[in-house]
């Protein structure tokens, strides 16, 4: 594809001949000069002096890379998009294999690709275009919008209900029991979990994360949400539009975490707390109450060599005893002012 194509079918600001015939898009360092390379990060400029890329995707206040460049606003949106390009998915064999198990009376759209040894409870609804790939099951009940796809060994329980575009990687589970039990005489009694799980558009569900149930009322799960990996959500979550979580973060039960937020890997969230609209979590954070104020939240303490993190963890160890010390100091009026503050 020349350049000049490309420039004009991602909307960019060409920089230099446009007659360049691009075979496809790669990384800085693997780049051949008939490909397409890209700097969204700052801190990978100096590669833009040894990369073999033909032509570079770039910000429009970046210096010039000295060879044919495409500016945007969102280089690494425009990197999305030409993989698409150069990449477009596999179009799926319609039609149902042989080795599914589909109950009477399941209705499904048009136009379905159903792979081998998928199985369909009774009362299940499936859209249009839906795709699901091999050992996929879908419990009783469930209903299911259109473009729907499923990974192998995907499971939709019963009840719960997605809606157009959904997307679950492999092994995702939408609708297991949330964790509910009750103690009697020191024993577990499990708890039925009668809700279900409901999910809008466009929300993408990482390979072996799981949304439990809710007990009573449904798990909520709003347009636009992207979840990576190995996330748990437990029953009776809310989780607002738009927001993208990174894998291995645990959100315990009854949760609300609002619109547009990000969250970083291995974050652990604990339950009946709300996390407002636009709130951006770093890695590794534990939280432990409610967010109420936009903005970016971190805890916990970077890596450092062992003995200095046993020397830090010494002097942590004294600090409600230099904290009392400090406390007793303070005259009535100054001990007033540090409570306030």
């Amino acid at each position: 594809m020349r350049l000049d194509e490309i420039a004009a079918r991602l909307n960019c600001r060409l920089e230099g001949p446009g007659d360049l015939e691009i075979t496809g898009v790669a990384g800085m360092d693997e780049a051949t000069p008939n490909q397409l390379t890209f700097l969204a990060n700052r801190k990978y400029r100096p590669k833009l002096r040894t990369t073999r890329a033909g032509a570079v995707i770039l910000g429009l206040d970046e210096p010039s890379p000295g060879r044919p460049a495409l500016r945007s606003d969102n280089p690494y949106l425009v990197f999305a998009r030409a993989l698409e390009l150069f990449t477009p998915p596999p179009k799926p064999a319609a039609g149902i294999h042989p080795t599914a198990v589909i109950a009477p009376g399941v209705k499904i759209g048009r136009n379905p690709s159903i792979g081998p040894y998928v199985v369909i409870e009774e009362d299940v609804e499936l859209g249009d275009d839906c795709v699901l790939k091999s050992f996929v099951v879908i419990y009783r009940g469930a209903k299911i919008g259109n473009r729907f796809l499923a990974h192998a060994h995907a499971v939709v329980r019963e009840h719960c209900r997605l809606g157009d575009n959904v997307i679950l990687q492999n092994g995702a589970v939408i609708g297991a029991d949330g964790f509910g039990m009750a103690r009697d005489a020191g024993r577990w009694i499990k708890i039925p979990q009668v809700g279900a799980v409901r999910i809008g558009d466009d929300v993408e569900i990482g390979a072996n994360t799981t949304i439990d149930r809710g007990e009573l009322e449904d798990t909520v799960i709003e347009d636009g949400v992207k979840l990576d990996n190995q996330i748990p959500v437990a029953h009776n979550c809310v989780i607002a539009a738009h927001t993208g979580i990174a894998g291995c973060t645990g959100i315990s039960g009854s949760v609300t975490i609002g619109r547009e937020c990000m969250i970083g890997g291995g974050v652990g969230i604990v339950g009946h707390i709300a996390i407002c609209d636009r709130v951006t979590i770093s890695g590794m954070t534990l939280v432990a109450k409610s967010i109420t104020r936009p903005g970016t939240y971190t805890s916990g303490l970077p890596m450092m060599p062992h003995a200095q993190w046993l020397k830090n963890a010494a002097h942590l160890r004294r600090l409600d005893r230099i904290a009392g010390r400090a406390g007793r100091a303070l005259s009535g009026e100054d001990r007033e002012r540090a409570d306030d503050h």
